[in-house]
C-alpha cells in the first residue's frame, strides 16, 4: 500500500458551479440540461493505469459544468476495476476526455494516455490533430484550452492521494519521483521544493496559461480600459495594479523568469505612483525561491484586493473579457480580487483617488456598516464647590456684595446622556478615587473660564527642546496637566522631567514609612524622601530602544514600549519597574493608556494590536487584521474603542468588547504614524508619510476632509481641549494650527 500510495498520481479540474461566466464558448448539449455522464475505470492486465473520469451536466440552463478526475497508478500486477466506458461521441464528455488528453501528453504520461485513448475510442489524430503535436483539432480546441488552464496542481504533505478519484475538491495531488525522467514503475515525477505551508499558500500560481501570452492579454485589457468612455476608464483602471502583480508573480512562481522579466519592464511604469514601494520590493522577486517567506508576496496572495466598482462598469468589463475569451484574466479577478460592486454612477479619478492607495486595495463597504457608539459616557454627578470671591461679603464701605449668577458648568450639563453614547456599564471601567474627583472639579472650574479658540483667537503655544540629546531620542509623552513629560531614548532608557518648580521625589524607604502618623492630613507630603528631588528620573529595564511612551491618567504610572518585544510599566512614586508585559514577538512601537486608566493598548512589528490591563500579564484581547506593522494606537474617549494605524496604509477602529474590526479607513498613500480623536468622540484625524492629514467621521465611516501643507511625514496630532483647533507636526520640524 505505502507503494502504491507513492506512485499514484491524481489530477483533478473542475469549473466553478456558478458564478460569473467561465469564458467557455458554448458545448454541445446546451439548452435541455443533461444530467448524464458516468464513471469510467480503465485498468488493463499490462499495467498501464487506472483512470476515473465524472462528467455531469447542470440543470441550470443545460451548460455543462465538468468535474474531471483522473487517477493513474502503475503497481506491476495491479488488479482493475473494470466498468463500462462512456462513448468518446459523447456530445458533452468529448471536450472534457480530450482536455484531460491533451493534459496527460504534456506531462509525459504516454502509458496513462495510450490507455484512456483505447478505452474511450478515440483516435490519436482526435487528439494531435493535422496541427503541432499537443494540439487539440476540431470544435472542442478552445474548450480542452480553457480546461487545462483550470488544471491545479499542488504537492500535499506526507498523506497518500485520495484513490477514489472523485475529485471533489477540485485540487489535485500530485507524487512521484523528483528526477526528470519516470522511473521503472512510475508515471509521473514533480519536483518537490516548496516547504508544507509556503506550497499552500503558493499553489494558486500553477494555474498558469502560455508564458509567451501574458505581455498579450495584459496589453489587450489595457487597449480596452483606455479606450473606454470616460466615465468608465477611471474605475476600470484600478484592475491595473492587481492583474500586474499577480500576473508577474504566476511567471515568477512558474520559473519563467525571462518572461516575468521582460513583462515587469514593460507594464511597471504603468502603475500609480503611491504603488512605488511595493513595486520595487516586486522587482526583487526574480526566481521562484525568493517567494519564499516573502511578506509582501504572501499578503497579496492571501488577501483579495478591493476594488470598487459601479454595476455599468463592472458588466462592461465582463462582456469585454467574455468575447476576448481571456480566461487568464478573468481565473485572476475571479480568485486573487474582491470587486464590490455598487448601483448608480460610475466615480470620477478625484473620487477614486481620495479612498485608494492600501495594500489590500478600498475598504469593502461592509467593513464599515456597523453601528460605533461614539458620544463620551455621562460624566459622575460632582459638585463644583463655588470660589471664594462668588461667596457674600462685605465690601470696605460695610455694604453687601452682589451674589454673582450661577455658571453652568460640566457636571451640571453631563446629567443629559448622550444618545450615541454606549451603554455605562458596557465594558467595566475603574471608579473614581479622590484624586481622580479633584482633577475633574479643577478641570470643570478651567472649563467656565476658557476662552473659545477660533481663527481670531489663537492659542498660545510652548515649545520644549530637548537639548544634548545624545541618546537618540525616539518617544515623548506630556501629562494632561503640563507637569511630566516622558522621554524614550534609543540607549533604553526612559527619563522623566517636571516642567514645573515642584521636583520629583521618591516615597520613602519601609523603615522610615513606619514612622509617619498615617491619620495626619499631609501625609501624601511626608511619605516623600526629600533627599530624593530631582528635576529628572532615569528608568532603567528596556534591553532596546524605547518606541512608546504614555502616562497614565492619574499620573502615577508611565508605560514605556521597545525594540525587546516588552511594554514596562513604571511606578512614579517609586520610579521602579512594576511589571513586564510579554506578548509581542517583534519590537513594540506603541502604546497607550485608556483615558480612563487600567486598560492600554500597545501594536508593534508583528501586526498585531493586543489590549491589556495593568492586573493582567496576558493580554485581554488581540486585534488582528493588519498587512503590516501596526505603528500607532489610540484609545477613544469613551474606552470602547481602540483604532490603530499601520504600514500597510490603513486606520482600522476595534471593539473592545467583543475584539471585532468595525472600522476600516482607506486613503493614505503611505504607512501611518498618528492618530487623534476629536474630544467629543466624533472624529479622528490621521497623518501619514505622504504629509496628509485626513478627517475621518467615525459615525458614518466616511472621510469628510483633507488638511495640507505638510510635505514630509506627519509624526504627531493632537486637538485642543474644546476641539476647535488640531496641531500636526511633520519630521523634521515644522508645526501647522488647523482650525476648525
Amino acid at each position: 500500500m505505502a507503494a502504491l500510495a507513492e506512485e499514484q498520481m491524481e489530477v483533478a479540474v473542475k469549473l466553478e458551479p456558478e458564478g460569473p461566466p467561465t469564458l467557455l464558448p458554448p458545448q454541445a448539449g446546451d439548452g435541455a440540461g443533461e444530467g448524464g455522464g458516468g464513471t469510467t475505470s480503465i485498468g488493463p492486465n499490462g499495467g498501464g493505469g487506472n483512470v476515473g473520469a465524472a462528467l455531469s451536466a447542470g440543470g441550470d440552463g443545460g451548460t455543462p459544468k465538468p468535474a474531471v478526475a483522473v487517477s493513474v497508478a502503475a503497481p506491476a500486477g495491479a488488479a482493475p476495476v473494470p466498468t463500462a466506458a462512456p462513448e468518446a461521441g459523447a456530445p458533452h464528455d468529448r471536450p472534457t476526455l480530450l482536455a484531460v488528453l491533451q493534459f496527460l501528453r504534456q506531462s509525459n504520461l504516454r502509458e496513462a494516455e495510450e490507455a484512456l485513448r483505447r478505452e474511450a475510442r478515440l483516435l490519436e489524430e482526435a487528439v494531435m490533430g493535422s496541427g503541432a503535436p499537443g494540439e487539440v483539432d476540431g470544435a472542442g480546441a478552445e474548450a480542452a484550452s480553457a480546461l487545462l488552464s483550470r488544471v491545479t496542481a499542488s504537492v500535499p504533505g506526507p498523506a497518500a492521494p485520495d484513490p477514489s478519484g472523485t475529485g471533489a475538491s477540485g485540487v489535485s495531488a500530485v507524487s512521484g519521483s523528483a528526477s526528470g525522467s519516470a522511473a521503472p514503475g512510475k508515471v509521473g515525477s514533480v519536483a518537490v521544493e516548496d516547504q508544507p505551508d509556503v506550497s499552500a499558500v503558493l499553489s494558486a500560481y500553477n494555474q498558469q496559461g502560455d508564458p509567451a501570452m501574458y505581455e498579450e492579454y495584459y496589453s489587450g485589457l489595457k487597449h480596452f480600459i483606455e479606450c473606454s468612455l470616460d466615465c468608465h476608464r477611471a474605475e476600470l483602471s484600478q484592475l491595473f495594479y492587481p492583474l500586474f502583480v499577480h500576473m508577474y508573480l504566476e511567471l515568477v512562481y512558474n520559473q519563467h523568469e525571462n518572461e516575468a522579466k521582460s513583462f515587469f519592464e514593460k507594464f511597471h511604469g504603468d502603475q500609480e505612483c503611491y504603488y512605488q514601494d511595493d513595486l520595487r520590493v516586486l522587482s526583487s522577486l526574480t526566481k521562484k525561491e525568493h517567494m519564499k517567506g516573502n511578506e509582501t508576496m504572501l499578503d497579496f496572495r492571501t488577501s483579495k484586493f478591493v476594488l470598487r466598482i459601479s454595476r455599468d462598469s463592472y458588466q462592461l468589463l465582463k462582456r469585454h473579457l467574455q468575447e476576448k475569451q481571456n480566461n487568464q484574466i478573468w481565473n485572476i479577478v475571479q480568485e486573487h480580487l474582491y470587486i464590490d460592486i455598487f448601483d448608480g454612477m460610475p466615480r470620477s479619478k478625484q473620487q477614486i483617488d481620495a479612498m485608494v492607495g492600501s495594500l489590500a486595495g478600498e475598504a469593502k463597504r461592509e467593513a464599515n456598516k456597523s453601528k460605533v457608539f461614539f458620544g463620551l459616557l455621562k460624566e459622575p454627578e460632582i459638585e463644583v464647590p463655588l470660589d471664594d470671591e462668588d461667596e457674600e461679603g462685605e465690601n470696605e464701605e460695610g455694604k453687601p456684595k452682589k451674589k454673582k449668577p450661577k455658571k453652568d458648568n460640566i457636571g451640571s450639563k453631563s446629567k443629559k446622556q448622550d444618545p450615541n453614547a454606549p451603554p455605562q456599564n458596557r465594558i467595566p471601567l475603574p471608579e473614581l478615587k479622590d484624586s481622580d474627583k479633584l482633577d475633574k472639579i479643577m478641570n470643570m472650574k478651567e472649563t467656565t473660564k476658557r476662552v473659545r479658540l477660533g481663527p481670531d483667537c489663537l492659542p498660545s503655544i510652548c515649545f520644549y527642546t530637548f537639548l544634548n540629546a545624545y541618546q537618540g531620542l525616539t518617544a515623548v509623552d506630556v501629562t494632561d496637566d503640563s507637569s511630566l513629560i516622558a522621554g524614550g531614548f534609543a540607549d533604553s532608557t526612559v527619563r522623566v522631567w517636571s516642567v514645573t518648580p515642584k521636583k520629583l521625589r521618591s516615597v520613602k524607604q519601609a523603615t522610615d514609612l513606619s514612622l509617619i502618623d498615617k491619620e495626619s492630613d499631609d501625609v501624601l507630603e511626608r511619605i516623600m524622601d526629600e533627599k530624593t528631588a530631582s528635576e529628572l528620573k532615569i528608568l532603567y529595564g528596556h534591553s532596546g530602544p524605547v518606541y512608546g511612551a504614555s502616562f497614565s491618567p492619574d499620573r502615577n504610572y508611565l508605560l514605556s514600549s521597545s525594540e525587546d518585544g516588552t511594554v514596562r510599566l513604571w511606578s512614579l512614586q517609586t520610579f521602579t519597574c512594576l511589571v513586564g508585559y510579554k506578548g509581542h514577538n517583534y519590537p513594540v512601537w506603541d502604546t497607550q493608556f485608556s483615558p480612563y486608566g487600567y486598560y492600554f493598548v500597545s501594536g508593534g512589528h508583528d501586526r498585531v494590536a493586543r489590549l491589556w490591563a495593568t492586573d493582567h500579564y496576558q493580554p485581554l484581547r488581540i486585534f488582528a487584521g493588519h498587512l503590516a506593522d501596526v505603528n500607532c494606537t489610540r484609545f477613544h474617549p469613551n474606552s470602547n474603542y481602540v483604532a490603530t494605524g499601520s504600514a500597510d496604509r490603513t486606520v482600522r477602529l476595534w471593539d473592545v468588547l467583543n475584539g471585532n474590526c468595525v472600522r476600516i479607513f482607506t486613503g493614505h498613500k503611505g504607512p501611518i504614524h498618528s492618530l487623534t480623536f476629536s474630544p467629543n468622540g466624533r472624529f479622528l484625524a490621521t497623518g501619514a508619510t505622504d504629509g496628509r492629514v485626513l478627517l475621518w467621521d467615525i459615525g458614518h465611516g466616511l472621510m469628510v476632509g483633507e488638511l495640507k501643507g505638510h510635505t514630509d511625514t506627519v509624526c504627531s496630532l493632537r486637538f485642543s481641549r474644546d476641539g476647535e483647533i488640531l496641531a500636526s507636526a511633520m519630521i523634521p520640524e515644522n508645526i501647522i494650527l488647523h482650525v476648525y
